[in-house]
């Protein structure tokens, strides 16, 4: 699954080969001042996500690009079982315009954790 990780002023995530096919990259970076919150579900998302570009094995997996009826455009790596890392992006910020990630990972609360302390809410 995605890989996320940090620096002082940015939020990388690197994609596995298989995830890479699917939301056609293989790493994100998203400045810091780019994320405008930041939280962590402790499991999977069952909210309605919108139509997507990848795969969905439902209940389990939700890999791709995932685009909301009002607007809103997701990057989407989730697998059930783990801590689900959101956050939210200042639209327009990033290059490939992106207003949320949904990120699964077993690192999320630290992540998130590492984000609030560097300022971002």
């Amino acid at each position: 699954m995605a890989e996320p990780t940090y620096d002082e002023a940015t939020l990388h995530l690197s994609f596995s080969w298989w995830e890479t096919l699917l939301v056609g990259r293989s790493a994100l970076a998203v400045p810091l001042s780019s994320i405008t919150s930041v939280e962590v579900l402790p499991g999977w998302s069952y909210e309605i996500l919108g139509i997507r570009f990848g795969l969905t094995v439902s209940g389990y997996l939700k890999v791709g690009i995932f685009l909301h009826p009002r607007g809103t455009k997701r990057l989407v790596a989730m697998r059930r079982g783990q801590p689900v890392l959101r956050v939210g992006l200042r639209r327009g910020k990033t290059a490939e315009k992106f207003d949320e990630l949904l990120i699964s990972a077993p690192n999320a609360y630290g992540v998130a954790e590492a984000l609030r302390l560097a300022g971002v809410q």
